[in-house]
């Protein structure tokens, strides 16, 4: 490999998280990728329950659950097919922002 080749793989290792798993759902609806950026919630809620709030507003599959800081970034494919994105605050389970 030339140089370049060699620091932009190197470069996207540092930037891909860390741990990327799949999950199931409880009620088997929907399989969804946890990104985890290292932070933690020590006073808040869980994955699950920022799953179900989000679910309130937009139902369908849950694609993806990431969180940054204190917000949990919730990505839901609609029966219609488009991909709805809910922000939930992961401290007291408000919703931030969807669309």
């Amino acid at each position: 490999m030339n140089k370049e080749w060699t620091v932009l793989v190197m470069m996207m290792a540092l930037i891909t998280p860390s741990a990327l798993a799949m999950a199931d759902w409880q009620n088997g609806t929907a399989n969804y990728h946890r990104i985890s950026t290292g932070n933690s919630t020590a006073a808040g809620i869980t994955e699950q329950k920022a799953i179900i709030i989000a679910q309130q507003h937009f139902k369908g599959r849950v694609l993806a659950i990431n969180q940054i800081d204190h917000i949990y970034r919730i990505k839901i494919l609609s029966d219609q097919g488009a991909i709805q994105t809910v922000l939930v605050n992961a401290r007291d389970g408000s919703v931030i922002a969807t669309h």
